[in-house]
Order: C-alpha cells, then sequence, then structure tokens
C-alpha cells in the first residue's frame, strides 16, 4: 500500500454545498499544479507556505482514523487531490461503510470511487469533459461580476449537475458588487443556480 502526502487532517463540518453542516473529517493532500492566486490551502503548494515537514499516510491509517472519529462523511480535498491515485485510500473508506467526497478543479482524472463529487473549475486548468461528467456539484468562484456568465458560456452543455453554486471569492465576501452579482444571476436564472457562502468561516472552524 502507497502512502500519501498529508497536508493535514481534521475532524470538522462542511461547510460548503449540499453537505453544509454534516460532521466530516477532511483528508487534505499536499501538491497542486493549479496555483490559484487567492487559494486559501496555499500550504499545499507555495513555495513559501509548504510546511518543512510533510505527513506520509497509509490509506489504511487515513480511513482508520476518518471511522474513530465517527464523521458523518470523508472529504478528500487539498490541493489538488485528484493529482493522486485514490484508489487505495477509498477502497479503504469504503470497507469502513464511510460516505467518500472529493473536492477537486476537474481537471484530472479521477482515480478511485466517490460518493460525491464537488468540482470547482479554474480558469488556469479548465476541467475535463469526463471529469465534469462525475461532477454532482459545481462550485463556482465569483472573482468578477463577469465570472457567472463566463463559466455559464464555458461549461454549458459539458455536465449534468443539479448544483451550481456561486461563491464569492473570499477577500471579496463583503464585496457589494460580488454578492449583488451572485442574487442577480440566482434571481434572473433559478435552477440550478444556488447563492454559496464558506460557512464554516463564519464560525472560526478549520
Amino acid at each position: 500500500m502507497k502512502p500519501l502526502p498529508v497536508n493535514e487532517r481534521f475532524l470538522s463540518w462542511q461547510g460548503e454545498g449540499i453537505h453544509i453542516g454534516k460532521s466530516a473529517y477532511f483528508i487534505r493532500l499536499q501538491g497542486c499544479p493549479v496555483k490559484c492566486p487567492w487559494c486559501d490551502s496555499a500550504s499545499t503548494w507555495h513555495p513559501g507556505h509548504t510546511p518543512g515537514h510533510i505527513e506520509k499516510a497509509l490509506p489504511s491509517d487515513l480511513a482508520a482514523a476518518a471511522l474513530a472519529h465517527q464523521c458523518e462523511i470523508v472529504v478528500i480535498t487539498g490541493g489538488e487531490p485528484a493529482i493522486h491515485n485514490l484508489h487505495e485510500l477509498t477502497t479503504a473508506l469504503a470497507a469502513r461503510n464511510l460516505p467518500i467526497h472529493i473536492e477537486t478543479s476537474g481537471a484530472f482524472t479521477l482515480q478511485g470511487q466517490f460518493d460525491w463529487v464537488t468540482l470547482s473549475p479554474k480558469w488556469q486548468m479548465p476541467p475535463l469533459d469526463e471529469t465534469l461528467a462525475q461532477a454532482n456539484e459545481l462550485k463556482i468562484i465569483v472573482e468578477t461580476p463577469d465570472s457567472p456568465a463566463q463559466w455559464a458560456e464555458a461549461l454549458k452543455g459539458r455536465h449534468n449537475s443539479n448544483h451550481i453554486w456561486l461563491h464569492p471569492e473570499w477577500s471579496k465576501a463583503r464585496d457589494p458588487a460580488i454578492l449583488d452579482t451572485i442574487t442577480n444571476w440566482v434571481k434572473k436564472h433559478g435552477h440550478p443556480y444556488r447563492a454559496g457562502y464558506q460557512l464554516h468561516k463564519l464560525y472560526g472552524a478549520e
């Protein structure tokens, strides 16, 4: 069994999307070639923030830890978790009857079996059609007032998700122009668009 590089792992609750509020064991893997300038997990890729020691954990140990924490779901995130082969990890989690979620940019093929796929596309490395087809929900980061329209055009006809969240980029989370953009887009277009937010940050939760 091959170990995975783990930036951090912790028990908290899901602060975004359909599963908001559920207790969740987060496995944040190291490494990301997408490198968003506003990334809130810069320690997974930024040379100026990378921790001195990166844990190498066996998939079986990660699954055992998740089970011990009695979480409702396990969220595999990053960085970009899809750069890693996750077959052994998802097999170990499934053997313990733990629901397996992944948060990905969609730019890489998913290696493993997942119960829920949250895909947040990025312009630096656009999502693959095959990964978009697996997405249960999309999370669009609204950086400018043009973001919803630009992503609507870029993703048109490429996914089957019934849930498209519009999240303000966090440094602009109180910017009236960004918040009004999201409000007006949802009012005008309705389903499948939803106004989103990183609720865990308001709570000060990890």
